[in-house]
């Protein structure tokens, strides 16, 4: 992925969660520059992956395939400090975020506003396949149960609670505009704990077509 393409990204996130009036930490809009001499004062943000995650799942059409993510808070897996996370993505009309599960995390799954957010769902046998099972979620604390890979559509303001295990992907309902989707679960951890279906990238590989716009969560270790 060109960084060119991740920084207009970036530009257009921005754009969009002003839009809906939802407000970012100052040090999401810091240049790489302002966090020189930081380390030590921002370990946590380093340290629990905090920030800008632009995503297209190991694919070369992001707006097909790919997420906008920013990580507000995290623990450390395994930690003694905050056991939960919180995250803000963009979801646009038809973006998929592709089939996965979770080893361990359970996630809150919240429409913010925009358009209608599609799920679809499917419990994981033992080998990790598909089951032909029914899945029950909750849909804003009320028990739902569809059908092995039936459809869930949630609109503004409501929210889903995804067990770990249980196969997900979702995208923007088409018609409706991109999808401001928060994400509310315990600890996060994506270098470990997401089991795709098929075998993706989680991270891009960035080609440097450009300078950095601001810092992605996975340039930390290298600017920092």
């Amino acid at each position: 992925m060109k960084r060119s393409e991740i920084n207009r990204i970036l530009d257009e996130a921005k754009v969009f969660f002003a839009s809906h009036h939802f407000y970012l930490p100052e040090w999401a809009f810091w240049k790489p520059d302002d966090w020189k001499g930081k380390r030590k004062l921002c370990s946590e943000i380093v340290e629990t992956m905090l920030g800008w995650d632009v995503t297209p799942f190991g694919g070369e059409d992001f707006h097909r395939r790919g997420l906008t993510l920013f990580t507000l808070r995290n623990g450390k897996p395994g930690g003694s400090g905050k056991n939960y996370a919180e995250k803000i993505m963009i979801v646009e009309e038809l973006q998929e975020t592709p089939f996965h599960f979770h080893w361990t995390k359970r996630e809150d799954i919240v429409n913010r506003g925009g358009g209608n957010l599609v799920l679809e769902l499917c419990r994981s046998t033992a080998d990790e396949e598909f089951s032909d099972e029914d899945v029950t979620v909750g849909i804003d604390a009320v028990p739902r149960t569809v059908e092995a890979g039936g459809k869930v559509v949630l609109k503004p303001g409501e929210s889903i609670c995804i067990d770990p295990r249980v196969y997900h992907r979702f995208y923007g309902e088409p018609g409706h505009g991109a999808v401001l989707v928060g994400e509310v679960s315990s600890v996060n951890d994506d270098a470990t704990d997401n089991r795709f279906h098929e075998e993706l990238g989680r991270f891009p590989g960035i080609e440097e077509d450009a300078p950095p716009l601001h810092l992605l969560a996975i340039d930390y270790a290298r600017y920092l």
